[in-house]
């Protein structure tokens, strides 16, 4: 049977770089803002009882758009699922779903779809297949899953991916056009995207993809209708391989081991994300909100 990939993950220990602890746009000297191995930054509560939303967001939203990924551990965070969704209104508009603004990512018992299965997912971009793509995504940490039960949340750095790869396979990527349909609880949609396209704001090189999972994989609950199209079949299933391995290369991937009470903050619009299967039962409760870009985005390729 083949099977996807499972990346090992890049230890998620707080670092700093080679001019000591890395600094940013917080003038509070009590938060060190320190870099996260591949990428990414961390900040760490400096006192008990500090409180996320003791921080001012616009310094937050720039260390996002310049690194991808933005921790904060150690902080007091919310109760409340509506706790969450007004801070995150701090942040821009959240998005607005059947369900509201906060999805409650935890197993069920019977799960209808790979979201809330304890299986891996593979990598994609949030809002591909909704009317407006968001730009950040919040998520907060409820309840870890506990140590060596997996249920990391994977991150690959495409703008990376796109700069340290041979030229002549990213003009191979750029010629390869994916046609993504999904039908689940909360749409039922089509959307037609190239691989390789540009960051909206910055305009940036990205890489817009949803990773194929085995068809034969019987555990994947609520397989997605995946083509690619714009070279010949054998050099689609190489840019299939050659981009896999650069999305999960360490130099690319961050995958974030959870501690209860971690608020993560990630840029939508660069990159990937998806999940480590983790130990069915295991106690994984993670709460995310979408958070629209200045002005929203609309979904270039949605086709219904």
């Amino acid at each position: 049977m083949t099977t996807t990939p499972t990346p090992t993950p890049p230890e998620e220990t707080t670092v700093t770089d080679e001019h000591g602890p890395l600094t940013g746009p917080l003038h509070d000297g009590r938060y060190a803002v320190t870099a996260i191995a591949p990428f990414g930054v961390a900040i760490q509560a400096p006192e008990p009882g500090a409180h996320v939303r003791d921080l001012a967001v616009d310094p937050l939203r720039a260390l996002v758009r310049e690194h991808g990924v933005l921790l904060l551990r150690g902080f007091d965070t919310f109760g409340t699922p509506e706790e969450l969704s007004a801070y995150c209104e701090r942040w821009g508009e959240p998005s607005v779903w059947p369900f509201g603004t906060v999805l409650e990512l935890v197993e069920k018992e019977r799960p209808e779809d790979h979201i809330f299965d304890s299986s891996y997912m593979p990598m994609h971009w949030d809002g591909m297949y909704r009317e407006q793509i968001p730009e950040f995504q919040i998520f907060q940490c409820v309840h870890a899953p506990g140590a060596g039960n997996g249920g990391e949340t994977t991150f690959s750095d495409t703008a990376a991916v796109l700069r340290n790869t041979d030229p002549a396979i990213v003009e191979q990527w750029s010629r390869v056009t994916g046609t993504y349909q999904r039908k689940m609880e909360f749409y039922d949609s089509v959307t037609v995207s190239p691989l390789v396209t540009t960051h909206p704001h910055s305009g940036t090189p990205v890489i817009r993809y949803n990773e194929p999972t085995a068809t034969d994989d019987a555990g994947f609950v609520n397989h997605p209708d995946l083509r690619f199209t714009g070279l010949p079949e054998e050099d689609i299933a190489e840019a299939h391989r050659t981009l896999r391995a650069a999305l999960y290369d360490p130099a690319h991937l961050y995958a974030h081991s959870w501690h209860t009470g971690d608020l993560v903050v990630t840029d939508n619009y660069s990159l990937l994300h998806g999940r480590n299967a983790f130990t069915s039962g295991a106690p994984r409760h993670l709460r995310r909100v979408q958070v629209l870009g200045t002005p929203a985005l609309d979904n270039p390729g949605l086709v219904r």
